[in-house]
């Protein structure tokens, strides 16, 4: 008697004919939607999600002695590394006012602008996106407590013995998180993963992927390289602190992926048509 193969399904034979792996998406179906949820619920998750992420950031502890030690230990491992170029940044724009005045306005602001607006962006245009995008983001900056928790990290502006300097105290400018009372707000040893690599690197990932002008996936793409030499040039993180960013980011993307059986952002190659014309379908 022939044993008869089972029958395949049709996602298997997708996955067999572009060589992914057969394994169905960790979410049921009635919760895998992807149509626009609805604003106010949608707002009310935002809100509240943002809020436990910064009362649980602000009191983990802060492991004074062990985040300045590690911060030592960081800097000698890039030293050896020779990929320590925070320190040469620093210097740099801090002889230049006009230019380390306007990096210190920029890591206290545009963090908390660019992000917020590229959802509310992905939700009014890709509506399609939003629920992976936003779960990606959330996942990402979940796993980011994880790292405050046990890997307590100073930023290098608390290392002046080592020629760091504070651009914020240097210059008097508002807005970093050891200045006056935003000290009181935040938990001061939170540099690993660098959050700020993460929301930047989303929001660039995110509008380079799914614009549909080049001139705005070019800023796009930027962006997130533009946040990385603030962050280092200011004295605020590490490389260690933004390769651990984009780390975190990845694993946020990973978790969407594993959620939803599908990447994010899934880009459409070029084909052609049978009357032998090109076409570039729209993400």
């Amino acid at each position: 008697m022939t044993a008869t193969r089972p029958v395949e399904t049709a996602q298997e034979t997708s996955a067999r004919r572009e060589g992914r792996p057969r394994f169905g998406p960790l979410l049921p179906d009635r919760l895998r939607r992807t149509g626009r949820p609805h604003l106010l619920v949608e707002l009310a998750f935002t809100v509240g999600l943002y809020l436990a992420y910064s009362r649980t950031r602000r009191y983990v502890p802060s492991h004074r002695t062990a985040a300045l030690h590690r911060a030592r230990e960081i800097l000698s491992a890039e030293r050896w590394l020779h990929v320590d170029i925070e320190l040469t940044l620093n210097h740099a724009v801090d002889k230049v006012s006009w230019l380390v005045v306007g990096m210190n306005y920029y890591y206290a602001t545009l963090h908390f602008i660019v992000t917020p607006l590229t959802l509310i962006w992905l939700y009014a245009f890709r509506p399609e996106r939003y629920r992976a995008g936003r779960t990606a983001l959330f996942s990402a900056t979940l796993l980011a407590l994880f790292g405050f928790a046990f890997f307590a990290l100073a930023p290098p502006r608390f290392l002046p013995d080592e020629g760091f300097i504070d651009t914020v105290v240097t210059h008097h400018t508002w807005g970093s998180w050891g200045s006056g009372h935003v000290s009181t707000v935040s938990n001061l040893y939170a540099a690993m993963p660098s959050v700020h690599i993460v929301w930047a690197a989303w929001s660039g990932l995110t509008i380079a992927f799914l614009a549909k002008h080049t001139w705005v996936r070019i800023l796009g793409a930027l962006y997130p390289l533009a946040t990385l030499t603030v962050i280092l040039s200011t004295g605020n993180h590490f490389i260690a602190d933004a390769a651990g960013g984009a780390l975190t980011l990845t694993l946020g993307f990973l978790i969407q992926r594993l959620l939803s059986g599908k990447p994010a952002y899934r880009t459409r190659t070029v084909g052609v048509t049978a009357d032998g014309w090109l076409s570039r379908p729209v993400v």
